[in-house]
């Protein structure tokens, strides 16, 4: 099976990682701001309700709409100065004392990573926005329609949460890193209305939601807290969404459909581990004398790396692609080997968190 962005692809012993090291080619990416979608636009004369367990969903989603400006207290404050998560969820931090760097440093370096995470959730809510926009087109029954259609507005909410967030609290909104666009826009662009709730709703969404539980667990700020649990609350509808609907899609999908989706879904995700954070690392490594390759060299090399690196994978994503069928004993071994797959996921409280790239 080819491997997406294999010009960018080198190998640290065993493991191949994907290593954005020219930043003109990031910044070229981050530039391509027009992208070709094609689609076909659906009309359907049946407005009641075909599929019920996704009207539910959407009765569910009218009645959890929350207000990002009114319902977050934005009066609590949130600075470099404390810790805004647990120092021993910060690779940054554990980094800068291991290094012999003060309190202050460590407590800078953590801010910076969870600044820098945010702004990768903020860019990919962007696209979650795009795409169920999209959606709304491709859906070919009304209640696929209608939910899309709310999920839209959840969306510019999770952006307008996230990016006052960055802006008023922290400072700055980096830039989306280049694994990490060039794997949206591959969503965007997808042909199929499957392969588009496959890829955003249940792989993204699906790693939206691990990503930020694991995040919530260890914070230490009550108002990142509460804008990580009510963004998770709505990420956890739309992952749910994403299983509805690929679980129909999968039942009466012919072996080689199937195989066809169990192998991009791996693809899709391989992609973004193996980033490794390696995109972050060439950001705000330097600020603080760390260096990237080395960093990530060490990681991959750890006895317990899967055990470590599996958690997010674990949390949501793995879990429901196994329900689908789209993990089999025909590719398990492939999730394995990168350690994005485990008997049993660590869940160890005060482990890195393994962000995205």
């Amino acid at each position: 099976m080819e491997k997406l962005i294999q010009e960018h692809r080198k190998r640290f012993g065993e493991f191949e990682v994907i290593d954005f090291v020219d930043e003109e080619a990031a910044a070229r990416l981050r530039g391509h701001l027009d992208v070709e979608v094609p689609l076909e636009l659906h009309w359907t004369w049946n407005y009641g309700s075909e599929v019920q367990e996704l009207r539910n969903l959407y009765e569910k989603g009218k009645v959890n709409q929350w207000n990002a400006e009114t319902d977050l207290d934005w009066s609590i404050p949130m600075s470099k100065d404390e810790w805004v998560v647990s120092p021993e969820a910060s690779m940054l931090a554990q980094i800068t004392k291991l290094m012999g760097k003060d309190e202050a440093t460590q407590k800078a370096a953590a801010f910076d990573e969870i600044n820098y995470v945010l702004s990768q959730l903020l860019h990919g809510e962007q696209a979650a926005l795009q795409l169920c926009g999209q959606l709304t087109n491709v859906c070919t029954k009304m209640d696929e329609k209608w939910y899309s259609a709310s999920q839209v507005i959840d969306e510019a909410r999770h952006i307008e949460a996230f990016a006052k967030l960055l802006e008023r609290k922290m400072g700055t909104i980096y830039p989306i890193g280049a694994t990490l666009k060039t794997l949206l826009d591959i969503l965007l662009e997808a042909e199929t209305a499957q392969k588009k709730t496959l890829g955003m709703q249940t792989l993204f969404e699906g790693m939206a939601v691990g990503i930020m539980d694991m995040l919530r667990s260890e914070c230490r700020n009550p108002l990142l807290t509460e804008t990580l649990r009510r963004v998770e609350q709505d990420e956890a509808r739309h992952a749910a969404f994403g299983v509805l609907m690929m679980r129909r899609v999968v039942r009466e999908a012919e072996p080689e459909q199937k195989h066809e989706m169990e192998d991009w879904a791996f693809s899709i995700l391989e992609a973004l581990n193996a980033n490794q954070q390696l995109d972050m690392l060439h950001l705000l490594g330097p600020k603080y004398g760390i260096d990237p390759e080395q960093t990530a060299r060490t990681f991959v090399s750890l006895p317990n790396f899967a055990e470590l690196n599996s958690m997010a994978y674990m949390h949501t994503v793995v879990p429901n692609l196994r329900k689908l069928g789209l993990i089999t004993e025909r590719t398990e071994d492939r999730w394995r080997a990168v350690g994005m797959m485990v008997d049993s996921p660590a869940g160890v409280k005060g482990t890195p968190l393994p962000l995205v790239g």
